[in-house]
């Protein structure tokens, strides 16, 4: 059972659930956008990707970005993605996350893009 994200009622007034790909698309999204610290029972939880979106562009920063998103799904998705490509790019306070994964149960890759302004 894959409870929707975000939480939400169906028509019939019941919990929503999604499709497998729409909960693992659901579970990438939550971890990118989680900043570490947020979660009560799960401190290291997240990528903090959003906290570096106004940090100077330069090629370190870039492979950090990289390698702590890779390394957040990895570690609580890895069971049910494998990550193949990985790019980030900020635009004012928008931050786009363009993700290649292969879904491992169908080994169907997936091309997905996350966004989120910074608030």
């Amino acid at each position: 059972m894959n409870i929707g994200f975000p939480f939400r009622f169906d028509s019939r007034g019941r919990t929503a659930l999604d499709s497998d790909d729409d909960h693992i698309s659901g579970m990438i999204r939550q971890i990118l956008f989680t900043r570490p610290g947020e979660r009560v029972n799960r401190p290291d939880f997240g990528s903090g990707i959003m906290q570096l979106v106004f940090a100077p562009d330069n090629v370190e920063l870039a492979a950090a970005v990289q390698f702590s998103i890779q390394a957040g799904l990895q570690q609580y998705l890895g069971d049910l993605i494998e990550v193949r490509a990985v790019k980030v790019s900020a635009d004012d306070s928008t931050l786009t996350v363009n993700l290649l994964y292969i879904v491992r149960h169908t080994s169907t890759p997936v091309t997905a893009q996350f966004t989120s302004s910074v608030s």
